[in-house]
């Protein structure tokens, strides 16, 4: 948001000089001249009516002394005669001094004295002075940060049709900042600015659309919204576009266009979009599978600070794919996505420590970042945790934690944990003995362990323990197997 209004700050002064322009000979015929770009008899018309007062002809020339229009730039006789039309009133010259202020231009750099004139705009009714001072409550600068304040000013732009302000609601509502949250409301003012042809609007309308956050999900209407706001060069719809392509979600799938679009995206230097074609090298999706352009775009998308291609990054090197196998530079990748919270690379990571590749071996470190990783509800680590509390390592053994963190695997459908936690059952360790469970749990497993010699093996097992049950034990196994199943679906 910040960035938008940075530039909405420094543009004002275009739309300004454009407004209040009234009839009156004088001052028309130097607006006139102003249209057609000859500046030097603008000046010559305004000025006099500027030194006799007129507000209008002084913020005018302020404009100019501003931008540097027929003269050389001067901003401290811009914030003169923006002062001398706003000390009468004139709202568009309170808001030019406030941003003066704001920037330190003309005047010292004070941002309550530019919140105080923005508000003197603002309360009459000055649209671009109205956001200008909500952006003030938003970031705290000038005024105490209050997004409540700041929600009820950018209500007063939107209402008078400003796309920007309107762009920023919305926001608000998407993220229940200083109002109640609500997607509808959102999704309400995201489409008055995007009617507009505010990209960021027709972006944030179909995110909405393609979630079904706020409104009616729509992935095709999702799509339509992405391409306005791709096809006026806005990064993030036109990643979302690709994404779209990729999947064939409200388009026909298309991996020609999802890449087509990624491009345009990461030629603006946007990682979400570097991180998607490097994956779609790595997978060989639509162009020939290679390993050097995946680790050549991850790396684009890793050094700014994304956690995704800074895990797969790692996982090249710990694999020698695309670049020299390097287990520490493997493992200094994962650790930058671990950092930032990303399950998967903390898993990585604890894997790394585990075995003494790239660090210095160190079970409690590795125990460390499965924790990490299992809170998160990350399968693998939950199994991995698991195990480590099974067997005492790199914590203290534990056979009751062991049977909690292989159960939330276990739910998870996690093949391994499946499979340790029937045996536990089985055995009765740190859990009831009971045939039942144990059946259940070993059925599950069967469905899903990749390793063929060990579905081979629990089919024997399975067989033997049937043997043994009544056929009531059995029908009740069944029904406990369809229930966790029927879960698992949903």
């Amino acid at each position: 948001m910040k960035q938008r209004i940075a530039a909405l700050l420094a543009a004002v002064f275009v739309v300004l000089a454009a407004t209040g322009i009234a009839a009156g000979g004088q001052f028309e015929d130097g607006a006139a001249a102003s249209e057609r770009g000859d500046y030097a008899e603008a000046l010559r018309l305004w000025r006099p009516l500027a030194e006799q007062g007129d507000a209008k002809a002084q913020f005018s020339l302020g404009a100019f002394y501003e931008e540097g229009k027929g003269l050389p730039p001067d901003a401290d006789q811009a914030a003169t005669w923006y002062r001398k039309a706003a000390d009468q009133g004139y709202a568009a010259a309170q808001n030019g001094l406030g941003r003066l202020y704001v920037l330190g231009r003309g005047a010292p750099k004070d941002l309550e004295q530019a919140a105080a004139w923005y508000r003197k705009a603002a309360d009459q009714g000055y649209v671009f002075a109205q956001v200008n001072l909500a952006n003030m409550y938003f970031s705290g600068q000038g005024v105490p940060q209050d997004e409540a304040q700041a929600a009820v000013w950018y209500r007063k732009a939107a209402d008078q049709g400003n796309a920007a302000a309107q762009v920023d609601l919305a926001s608000l509502y998407r993220n229940g900042t200083g109002v109640a949250r609500d997607d509808a409301q959102a999704a309400v003012w995201y489409r008055k600015a995007a009617e507009q042809g505010n990209a960021p609007a027709r972006f944030g309308l179909g995110l909405l659309l393609q979630h079904g956050w706020g409104v009616s999900r729509d992935e095709a209407q999702a799509a339509a919204w992405y391409r306005k706001a791709a096809d006026q060069g806005y990064a993030l719809a036109q990643t979302n576009l690709g994404l779209l392509y990729y999947y064939g979600l409200g388009v026909p799938e298309d991996d020609a266009q999802a890449l087509f679009w990624y491009h345009k995206a990461a030629d603006q230097g946007l990682a979400d979009a570097q991180f998607h074609i490097g994956a779609i090298y790595d997978g060989g999706n639509g162009v020939p599978q290679d390993d050097a352009q995946a680790a050549a775009w991850y790396l684009k998308a890793a050094d700014q600070g994304n956690m995704l291609a800074q895990n797969n990054l790692g996982t090249l090197y710990a694999n020698g794919r695309g670049v020299q196998r390097d287990d520490g530079q493997a493992a200094a990748w994962f650790r930058k996505a671990a950092d930032q919270g990303l399950a998967q690379a903390q898993f990585n990571l604890a894997g790394m420590y585990a075995d003494g590749q790239g660090v210095p071996l160190d079970v409690a470190q590795a125990a460390g970042w499965l924790r990490k990783a299992a809170e998160q509800g990350y399968a693998l680590a939950q199994n991995d945790l698991g195990d480590d509390y099974y067997q005492g390592r790199g914590v203290q053994q534990d056979y009751s934690q062991a049977a909690a963190w292989f159960r939330k695997a276990a739910e998870q459908g996690e093949g391994a944990a499946l499979k340790t936690l029937g045996a536990m059952y089985a055995e009765g360790r740190a859990v009831p003995r009971d045939a039942i469970e144990a059946y259940k749990w070993y059925t599950l497993a069967a469905d899903r362990l990749d390793d063929a010699h060990g579905r081979q093996a629990l089919a024997g097992e399975l067989e033997r323990m049937a043997a043994r049950m009544t056929p009531a034990e059995r029908d009740e196994t069944l029904r406990k197997v369809s229930e966790w199943r029927a879960r698992a679906d949903q």
